[in-house]
């Protein structure tokens, strides 16, 4: 009966994350945080249900329950605030869905609360770190050298994501155009475009080290590993990394970093936020304003270094 019924609330996640994928667009990454967090959570609703003889239904979990797990996840596992609100959040998504679907009367997690996050401003590297970061990686020779620098120079040129860039084909650029089409979240396709640094970084790399990396002529893969497969977001993370280093860069750098580094520095440049958010795929001008505080920084800190009475 138990395995039944453990099978039962699995099945109900599938559906739902099925219902995500379908209807929804959610990336992969997504989905795989909403299905971690909905198995921790089928785990504490087994773990805690009193002296019942059965396993318990989603049916069974009620606002007290839900709160003791919300407590449990800040106090006893100790949890941020941003990852409790995250697994709060794929709770009331997911009991929406079973009542939406008729597997409930009723939702528990209607008046559940989940704690504000504190906002993060992005960080960032300087325009200084930028070019020294592209100019250490434009100074290898190797064949992956080449494809380095022109990794690099694509996420600082057009603020792509690292799960964007590793799914460029070969046919996503056109460079005579200076351009690129890529696909974000939910599949939403965009152009990005590149300026003269990348479009050339980009040719040398194609008409040299690519070629020598591919195994078949049929390989659609933009970028490539020393196998000719596809490369992976991973790989991109150890590239900066590296590239990092020799540049002698301290600050932590992921693929992110040039996205917030991109976006920053063209609102710096006077840039619309409509345009960046639009150049960031974003579907909300709200998640483009955090920039806006970043360039607020920037222009109070140039004051104190300007005004003679600051």
């Amino acid at each position: 009966m138990k395995n039944t019924l453990d099978a039962t609330k699995q099945e109900s996640i599938n559906s739902f994350l099925h219902f995500l994928v379908v209807e929804r667009g959610f990336s992969n990454n997504t989905l795989d945080a909403y299905r971690n967090d909905l198995h921790q959570f089928m785990a504490f609703v087994d773990n805690n249900t009193g002296k019942r003889n059965r396993t318990p239904t989603w049916q069974d979990v009620d606002t007290s329950m839900l709160s003791e797990y919300v407590y449990d996840l800040r106090s006893a596992k100790s949890y941020r605030d941003s990852t409790t609100a995250r697994k709060v959040a794929a709770i009331k998504s997911f009991f929406s869905f079973l009542l939406d679907e008729g597997f409930l009367y009723n939702d528990p997690s209607r008046s559940l609360s989940a704690p504000r996050p504190e906002r993060n401003l992005p960080k960032y590297l300087s325009p200084e770190e930028v070019d020294t970061l592209l100019e250490k990686a434009k100074g290898l020779d190797s064949g992956e050298g080449q494809r380095d620098w022109a990794i690099i120079e694509l996420l600082y040129a057009t603020g792509i994501r690292v799960t964007e860039l590793v799914s460029l084909n070969t046919e996503d650029v056109n460079i005579p155009e200076n351009y690129a089409r890529c696909f974000g979240k939910g599949g939403k396709e965009r152009l990005v475009y590149l300026h003269h640094r990348a479009t050339t970084a980009l040719e040398q790399y194609l008409k040299g080290s690519r070629s020598k990396m591919a195994n078949s002529p049929k390989e659609k893969a933009l970028f490539l590993n020393r196998r000719g497969d596809r490369l992976t977001r991973q790989w991109v993370w150890a590239i900066l990394k590296n590239a990092a280093r020799r540049a002698n860069i301290s600050k932590p750098i992921a693929p992110h970093i040039l996205r917030h580094s991109f976006a920053t520095h063209m609102l710096q440049g006077g840039a619309p936020l409509r345009h960046v958010q639009e150049l960031l795929g974003h579907a909300s001008i709200t998640t483009t304003q955090i920039y806006t505080h970043l360039t607020s920084e920037h222009l109070r800190q140039e004051y104190d270094n300007s005004h003679p009475h600051a």
